[in-house]
């Protein structure tokens, strides 16, 4: 099949063509005719499947002309990044369209966002807070919104976004389509459906975690951070294959150390990217690494959903992921577009059981080979990989006073001490036994 068998207007096949784009993806033939009549749909497939054009180019062939100023497809990502990823999509895909496409997200003047949207505009991309602070503020007006689209639900859902995605659901109107697009089906995203979905099909491109046939994986040991260095070291420097090369870690402190240990080595040529990050280097970072000015990406798992990064050569997770779903979409950064893609992971002891985890998923084992005896084994261990010594707590037992026999003794009345202040007119009572006066005068 190719694009010219689907329902698509002159517009949208002729930027395909200018674009070189002939055959839809599984995800892209099967959601297409069901979008396009009408129903909730529900799409599950793998990340790099082309599940953008999925839901675009059947919501772009259902929009209508309208004088309004209000956008009329409403879509929902979890990030800055892939906010500015889908308007790019979308403006690519309209060059032969009047329509018009709007970014919002956090981190930014909101006011500049707003002035951008007073013009009109007819499809809106934006983040779930960002969203709910234009639609409560009166900016945004929801009433002709006809398509509303959750891309990469599970990644929001898991970032603590639900709360914020149901109030926007909840002010939109009643009559609309919904399109929700996904890479795993949790129990989360069934509640979700099962509130707001009316009669949704569901369109499986791949089952969840089926591992993506063009990227050829490998598996190494390898002891501990400073080794795990050495060898990514070795790799950049002696392998020319390596030409854009996306390097996974597990947290934003380990993303900056990891790059201050090897940006000596490899001055100009990498760089780094997490959510502590400025807006602005993000965005630098992620456009660097796209255009090859740098051929080296430390990332953790933000870019690891949605972000279109072309020609990715290898991906290297220096960490292997406690989640074993996020190891798929790592993975399926590197092979896209029927070109062959190379992962390597590297495996302490202590994530030996994440492994497991991962081939069960994959329901197939992650090839291992041995470390080269090139590559230094480091006996240095990082403050987070010191064995952690448990103090034992020692409790003091106090003495209880005793209640009975006591030492102690009960003064003799004579002995107490009475405090308190007597008159002479007492004194001389306790004194004599009686009051001494003189006596009333006789008459």
């Amino acid at each position: 099949m190719t694009f010219r068998d689907l329902n698509l207007n002159s517009s949208l096949l002729n930027v395909l063509v200018d674009l070189g784009y002939n055959q839809p993806t599984t995800i892209q033939e099967k959601a297409f005719p069901v979008i396009m009549s009408g129903k909730d749909v529900v799409g599950i497939a793998q990340t790099g499947t082309g599940k953008t054009l999925a839901y675009l180019l059947p919501s772009l062939r259902l929009w209508k002309f309208s004088k309004d100023k209000h956008p009329q497809i409403l879509i929902i990502v979890p990030t800055r990044e892939l906010v500015v990823q889908i308007v790019e999509e979308v403006e690519k895909l309209t060059t032969y369209m009047n329509i018009v496409t709007v970014g919002v997200y956090g981190g930014t003047n909101i006011k500049t966002q707003m002035a951008a949207m007073e013009n009109g505009l007819d499809v809106l991309v934006g983040t779930p807070g960002r969203l709910l602070d234009l639609i409560l503020t009166g900016a945004l007006r929801t009433k002709d919104i006809k398509r509303f689209i959750i891309d990469e639900v599970d990644e929001m859902l898991s970032l603590g976004f639900r709360a914020q995605i149901v109030r926007v659901m909840d002010l939109l109107p009643m009559k609309r389509q919904n399109l929700m697009f996904s890479a795993t089906m949790t129990d989360e995203i069934e509640v979700l459906i099962e509130d707001f979905f009316d009669f949704p099909q569901i369109v499986e491109a791949a089952p969840t975690g089926t591992p993506l046939e063009n990227i050829n994986q490998t598996g190494y040991h390898v002891p501990n951070f400073y080794t795990k260095a050495n060898f990514l070291e070795f790799l950049l420097s002696k392998d020319a294959e390596f030409m854009k090369v996306l390097v996974f870690v597990g947290t934003k402190k380990l993303a900056d150390q990891l790059y201050d240990q090897i940006e000596a080595k490899f001055p100009e040529q990498i760089g780094v990217i997490h959510s502590n990050k400025s807006q602005n280097h993000r965005f630098e970072s992620v456009n660097d690494f796209k255009s090859g000015k740098n051929r080296i990406l430390i990332a953790t798992d933000i870019v690891a959903r949605g972000i279109d990064i072309s020609e990715v050569s290898h991906v290297i997770n220096f960490d292997t992921p406690e989640v074993p779903e996020n190891y798929i979409h790592r993975i399926g950064r590197t092979g896209r577009a029927d070109k062959k893609g190379t992962s390597i992971t590297f495996i302490t002891e202590n994530e030996r059981e994440f492994q497991k985890s991962i081939e069960e998923l994959m329901r197939m084992p992650i090839p291992l080979e041995p470390l080269p005896d090139e590559v230094a084994i480091s006996d240095i261990l990082t403050e987070d990989e010191m064995p952690k010594v448990n103090m034992k707590t020692i409790q003091v037992k106090i003495p209880k006073i005793a209640t009975t026999n006591s030492a102690f003794h009960e003064k003799s009345a004579k002995s107490k001490k009475v405090n308190f202040k007597q008159t002479r007119a007492q004194k001389l009572a306790a004194k004599y036994k009686k009051p001494k006066t003189r006596g009333q005068k006789k008459k």
